[in-house]
This record gives C-alpha cells, structure tokens and sequence, in this order.
C-alpha cells in the first residue's frame, strides 16, 4: 500500500491533498449528519465553492444522499469512508503505534484514532464511534454489558447504535451518585441502552462510600439484583481517569488526597489508584465492580485519550486487566515513547 501510494505521489503529486481532503470531508459528513454545506464549510474550515464542487462529487459516484435536512452518508460512501480510514492509519503510522502498544501491554486489541481529544471535542466522539463499531463486532445475544461513568464513556453512549436485535442488557459497572448526572453511570447506561434498542437495569448507591454503609446497602434486594448482574456481566466498558482529577471530582478529603499526592498515583479505574508503575496507591470502596473482577470478563474495554491521560493509561495497564484499548494518537505516541 504505501509503495503504491509512494509511486502516486510521484506520477501525481497533488493525489494525497485530494485523498486527504475527500477523506476529511467524509469523515465529518459522517460525523455531523445530517449537515448542510454551510455547515460542513464551517466545521472544516474549507470555503464553500470547494465544499459545493466536492459535494457534488460525492453525490456523482453515489457516497451521499442530499436531503431536506442535509446531507447523509450512503451505504457505500459509509463503506467507502471504512476503507479509507484504514489507509490513512497505514499513512500516518497509526497501524505501527496499534501493534506497538498491542505487544507492549500483551493486549487482544488495540484500536488509535487520529487527532489529541484534549484539544478537539471530535476527536473524543471518533473514540466512542471506534468502541460502539468494536462492540458490534464481539456482542452475542442476550450479553450483559457493564459501563462506567466519565465524560469519554458519555461519548460512547452518544454514538451508540442499534444492536441488531441481540436483546442485551445495559447495566452500570458501581454505583455514582453524587457526581454532574450527565457522566454518572447510570445515566450513560440509560442512554446506551436506549440508543442500543436494548434493555437496562439502574444502581442508586453512592460512590465512595463508608465501609458501614457498604456492608447495609449490598444486603438490599434491589442492589442485590443489580450486583448480581453487574458481577455476571460478558462485557465492561470503561475509562480511565487522571487520578488528582478523579480525586477532586469524588470530593475526596484532603488528607487522601495528599497520599495519592506522595505516592505519585496518576491514574485511576473503578476506584483504585496507581502510580507509574501500576502499583494501588490508593482505594476508595464502591459498590460493584472491582479491578479483580475483570479477571473473570472476556471483553474488558478501556477507552481513553488526550496527551493528558497517557500517563494514567499506562499506569493502569501496567496493573493489567483489560485486553482492549481504544485511544487517540496524542496519547498513543506518549505510551509508544514512554
């Protein structure tokens, strides 16, 4: 592939910009639909004689279908942009750092998109985009999925599709309450299963919580019942957080805080913290699931990107207990060098 790219290049040095930008273009039609060309002109920056001549290039070969709401993907323009991504990875290197990563953290799957979500709001919803497309590619009938809460597991419920008729169930990974409701668990959990056609069950307990809380709220029915397939879930998807940014976001007292300070934990996952190392630092108990559970899971998928999280990521790989990761090539290229 890149020879042949290397020779079009040479016969027709203009090939790339136009491959390039059709791609981007593509990509953000995908993105946005249904999106207008003033919109689509103003998302990428390109001025609209150039949008009006590739979109008429588009609806030409059949990749677009112009609507009164705006545009849309084909079938074919969406297999199209499939293929299309998957060249571009080779280009950039993406396909290199996947494998890298891959051996470097023994993991089943390593998936990178291009871009840094710390500075690109798009870049975080190509993250969730690249989850739910992986999820459809394991999930079997009647699976339980667990998720957790955070802003990047909020990006994967929003690009959340029909499952085609599996029938599975939604369930949040531990308890949340007291955080911004949009990146609880449970109302990403709600959301997923709406968007999945799927069904769902809810956990409303709060995370942290005292040890003597603990040992009362897992005797209730109710949270019996929810833990009980929480435990049993085939899937977890989860993310990965900065531990000084989790910590403050759990209202932690400041005496913990500064233990995690001292024994430089950067990064944090249901709950455990971890320095550099992976080693726990840290551990807030929660109601659900544990870092030791995973162990017993098939799919385990964390999602996490932006230079930012590269440490945190690695921290918790290092501990070990997802064999997936879906990131975004600002902190792919950190983990690649670290």
């Amino acid at each position: 592939m890149r020879d042949l790219i290397a020779l079009q290049q040479k016969l027709f040095p203009e090939v790339m910009e136009i491959i390039e930008r059709r791609f981007h273009l593509l990509k953000m039609i995908h993105l946005l639909q249904p999106v207008g060309r003033r919109g689509l002109a103003e998302q990428t920056k390109y001025g609209e004689r150039l949008i009006r001549s590739e979109v008429e290039f588009f609806q030409k070969v059949g990749l677009i279908e112009i609507t009164t709401k705006g545009m849309l993907l084909t079938k074919e323009g969406k297999s199209v942009l499939d293929q299309l991504t998957e060249v571009m990875k080779e280009l950039s290197g993406l396909e290199l750092m996947e494998l890298q990563l891959k051996k470097k953290f023994n993991l089943t799957k390593v998936i990178v998109v291009p871009g840094n979500s710390d500075n690109e709001i798009r870049v975080k919803q190509e993250l969730g985009k690249a989850c739910v497309t992986y999820l459809k590619q394991i999930i079997q009938d009647n699976m339980i999925i667990a998720v957790t809460g955070g802003s990047t597991m909020s990006a994967v419920a929003e690009a959340m599709t029909p499952l085609d008729k599996h029938n599975c169930l939604f369930v949040p990974s531990r308890g949340g309450l007291g955080e911004q409701v949009e990146n609880q668990a449970n109302t990403i959990c709600a959301l997923m299963a709406r968007r999945a056609k799927g069904d769902y069950r809810l956990l409303f307990v709060p995370d942290p919580i005292s040890e003597n809380s603990y040992r009362s709220i897992i005797e209730e029915p109710s949270v019996k019942e929810v833990t009980n397939y929480i435990y049993n879930a085939n899937v977890v998807l989860h993310g990965i957080g900065d531990a000084m940014s989790m910590a403050k976001r759990r209202k932690t007292p400041p005496a913990e805080i500064e233990k995690i300070q001292k024994s430089n934990g950067v990064g944090e996952a249901f709950g455990y913290y971890f320095n550099k190392r992976g080693e726990i630092v840290h551990k807030v108990r929660t109601v659900g699931l544990q870092v030791e559970d995973l162990n017993q899971k098939e799919h385990v998928i964390a999602v996490a990107g932006g230079a930012s999280k590269a440490d945190a990521i690695e921290s918790y790989f290092h501990y070990g207990h997802s064999n997936v990761l879906i990131t975004d090539e600002a902190a792919a290229t950190l983990l690649v060098k670290g």
